[in-house]
């Protein structure tokens, strides 16, 4: 278990920065970081119309390189890791020996080694993890000096390729892919990836970079700084999972809706935690499933509503819920058993003595607007 509670509150290298910004800052994942700025409705549109750049340094940028690189990470991770090409990005779970979810992640390969970011309150259990897991041919560089960027939006393209050179054009990226780039002659790792769902980029740069690239960046008239507030509720309609409410060791990949997560390869093959228990649930189907709602009337449902069957009785739990600033009604998702997850199915909530009417509805709430190459 973490002692995240026992460490003092850390900051990022773009604390003073923030607060110039007349962000609000709160504690989160154990730092210091903004939930707002102008306020969480008018970032999180202006995001889905422009760009937004938000500071998620909070995560753990870890690089891991030696010899069987490749065959560790499968043994502890789903992902067809040896198939990952140079410059490419897969998402993946770490597993228990049960197959419960410890953290997701995402992997890209470098030159040096696999490229990780993991979630920032699990970072150092995730790092425990892996020292104790992997052989000792494998060096692991928990990139603690590095800051990560991320900027979304259908106009993050058009601010962002004003100040980027490198061997190949940035508009060369397609979705879950990344290269080495320079931004404002700052050396840097450039994805084409975000939390958002839609186009948009991750930067990795030297911490000591952070201040002049986000300045750079947010001078262009397209971006603003985006807080936490906002990221959350533009993943949520996006029908993206956060670790540690929709995802924890208590949930499977197939429970998760997140069998995209387990290769072909690795399937067939096995090998990594859990693999009994998962190829059981694809063929059985899990006892309870992720599912989106779409909540009728005007106040949301939070995260601990319950979900009740015709008697009363509790049978799921939303994990995540809110207001769409997109669609203007509540939304969340929630763990309901299997027969309830079919779409279209109404489903009865239970919050603080008050009871909801949702209906199951599918993911993404609002469309993906990635960019993919050669699709």
């Amino acid at each position: 278990m973490s002692e995240e509670q026992d460490i003092p509150i850390q900051t990022l290298p773009l604390d003073g920065w923030h607060r110039a910004q007349g962000a609000r800052m709160v504690p989160f994942a154990g730092y210091s970081m903004p939930i707002q700025y102008e306020g969480i409705i008018a970032e999180h549109l202006w995001t889905r119309s422009s760009a937004g750049l938000f500071d998620v340094s909070h995560m753990g940028q870890l690089l891991l390189s030696g010899e069987g690189v490749d065959e560790a990470l499968e043994a502890l991770l789903p992902a067809d890791v040896k198939g990952i090409g140079l410059g490419r990005m897969r998402y993946s779970l770490l597993l228990d020996e049960e197959g419960g979810i410890l953290d997701d992640l995402m992997l890209s390969r470098w030159l040096g080694g696999i490229y990780i970011v993991v979630n920032g309150a699990v970072k150092y259990d995730d790092i425990a993890h892996f020292h104790e897991h992997l052989p000792e041919t494998v060096t692991l560089n928990h990139m603690d000096d590095r800051a990560l960027l991320a900027l979304q939006g259908p106009k993050a393209f058009d601010a962002l390729v004003r100040h980027v050179t490198g061997d190949h054009p940035l508009a060369a990226l397609g979705f879950m892919t990344g290269g080495r780039f320079a931004i404002g002659g700052v050396d840097a790792w450039i994805s084409r990836s975000g939390y958002t769902g839609e186009d948009g980029f991750e930067i990795s740069i030297p911490a000591e970079s952070a201040e002049r690239i986000a300045t750079l960046l947010c001078g262009e008239p397209e971006v603003k700084p985006i807080g936490l507030g906002a990221r959350d509720s533009l993943r949520l309609e996006a029908g993206l999972p956060l670790y540690g409410h929709d995802l924890d060791p208590g949930t499977t990949p197939v429970a998760a809706d997140l069998g995209f997560a387990l290769s072909k390869r690795r399937r067939e093959e096995g090998g990594f935690p859990g693999h009994a228990r998962i190829m059981r649930e694809r063929a059985d189907g899990p006892a309870t499933k992720r599912v989106g709602l779409a909540v009728e009337g005007r106040q949301p449902v939070r995260e601990g509503a319950v979900v009740l069957d015709a008697d009363g009785g509790e049978v799921g739990k939303v994990t995540s819920g809110g207001f769409s600033p997109s669609l203007q009604q509540p939304i969340a998702m929630a763990y309901v058993p299997a027969a309830m997850a079919a779409p279209g199915t109404a489903i009865r909530l239970g919050q603080r003595g008050k009871i909801f009417t949702g209906t199951v509805t599918p993911m993404p709430f609002v469309p993906h607007n990635y960019v993919r190459k050669g699709a």
